[in-house]
């Protein structure tokens, strides 16, 4: 037997032809800017990572390490051009 062509679909993204995808966002309420996404982006891959260690994934823990690293340092650059 063979195997249908194809494979995976990706899903639309609901995205209207034209409009920049922050604005798609904000339209319709659901994601914040950017210190939310990168917060939110910091505090799941921390989760991640721990999930990576407690099965020994010596790779994948080291590379979503870095990522949580990257985020936590935009949040504290954000942070600081915010105050001056």
């Amino acid at each position: 037997m063979s195997k249908a062509a194809g494979g995976r679909k990706r899903k639309a993204s609901g995205r209207k032809k034209g409009s920049p995808p922050d604005e798609r966002n904000t339209e319709r309420g659901e994601e914040g800017g950017p210190d939310e996404a990168v917060a939110f982006i910091a505090e799941t891959v921390a989760e991640l990572v721990k999930l990576a260690e407690r099965h020994r994934l010596e790779v994948l823990s080291h590379l979503l390490g870095m990522a949580q690293l990257e985020a936590e340092e935009r949040l504290r650059t954000r942070s600081k051009r915010k105050l001056s």
